[in-house]
């Protein structure tokens, strides 16, 4: 029988997928870096040799490789997330509090300028196709969109509901979870506007969202599931078991590997096989209330923040980060 060659290419990149499945390198917590300062946490990023922290009303600077503290970066009220544009050797940080955006140098880590966005600014990104910002505006239920050149914002692009994360395909449209809707919105850049939005149940709650360029599969973090969906045409193709809590998810092109955060406190690793076919590979152990993290795709590790938790109350369900308790486990 003659077989096509897309036959044997699909049939040689399931085996591979599967094997790479049974023999999958197993992470681990290799360090903690401790954090001298106080207060809650949300996103990390990584540039350069640096890890940037969002940490209560200021960003943390410390060294990726030792931990040791670089700088601190203040009046960053309900901070939230932090993109990098290195086109104009600037960093950008979203002050949920202060319904801002905080501009930094990256070369002196000074702050030089502060851009009005919409209400609650959490998740921010950069979007190398249009060569914009994006800022997920949360209570605002938009996007504010960035300039990066002149430092102001040109559109806003209203949602249906509450944004959480956002992603670019690289070619003109940006993905949103829309998580009060349990959907993601599609955006065409271009346009400015919201061209489609996609349920994605059985999946509720996204938070997390990452995206594979090559397969064209978003995935999107939920409360025990991660739901993998098709980038071309909204369709939900698998739902993979992850734990509760889960607030970050990442992708690794190089290993094809996705990450999920989980506050309950592990880290689940899931193999894409095919586009259409993921397998749990392993459940990590890692520290009740790690719920974000980010990835150094160059050295393939791993960063999450998390502190020890006071006792819950009327105003603070969670309870108030433990003074002296915060850092950052390290995971290759």
């Amino acid at each position: 029988m003659r077989i096509s060659k897309t036959l044997l290419a699909t049939a040689l990149f399931l085996s591979a997928g599967a094997a790479a499945v049974a023999q999958n390198h197993q992470f681990k917590m290799v360090k903690q870096f401790p954090v001298a300062t106080d207060g809650g946490w949300d996103y990390l990023a990584v540039h350069g040799n640096n890890l940037y922290i969002s940490h209560g009303t200021h960003v943390n600077v410390i060294n990726k490789t030792t931990g040791a503290p670089v700088t601190v970066i203040e009046n960053t009220p309900g901070v939230h997330g932090i993109a990098f544009v290195e086109g104009v050797n600037r960093g950008y940080i979203t002050n949920g509090k202060g319904n801002n955006v905080s501009v930094f140098d990256l070369g002196n880590h000074k702050v030089t300028a502060q851009i009005a966005t919409g209400e609650n600014p959490d998740a921010i990104m950069y979007d190398p196709f249009s060569k914009k910002i994006i800022v997920c505006n949360g209570r605002g239920k938009s996007l504010s969109v960035i300039d990066p050149g002149a430092d102001k914002v040109v559109n806003t692009i209203p949602l249906s509901g509450k944004p959480e994360t956002a992603v670019s395909d690289h070619a003109g449209k940006i993905y949103v979870n829309i998580e009060d809707k349990s959907a993601i919105a599609v955006v065409d850049i271009n346009k400015g506007a919201v061209i489609a939005e996609w349920p994605i149940a059985p999946g509720e709650g996204p938070s997390g969202l990452a995206i594979d360029r090559t397969t064209k599969r978003l995935f999107a973090g939920c409360d025990s599931k991660l739901v993998v969906v098709n980038a071309t045409n909204g369709k939900v193709v698998q739902t993979v078991p992850i734990d509760d809590g889960s607030d970050g998810i990442a992708f690794d092109p190089g290993s094809r590997l996705i990450f999920s955060s989980n506050g309950t406190g592990t880290l689940s690793v899931i193999k894409e096989v095919a586009a259409d076919n993921y397998k749990v590979a392993q459940v990590l152990p890692t520290v009740k209330y790690a719920r974000t993290l980010t990835i150094d795709e160059a050295t393939k590790t791993i960063y999450e923040p998390v502190a020890e938790m006071g006792a819950p109350t009327a105003e603070n369900k969670r309870g108030a980060a433990k003074a002296g308790s915060f850092k950052v486990l390290v995971i290759k």
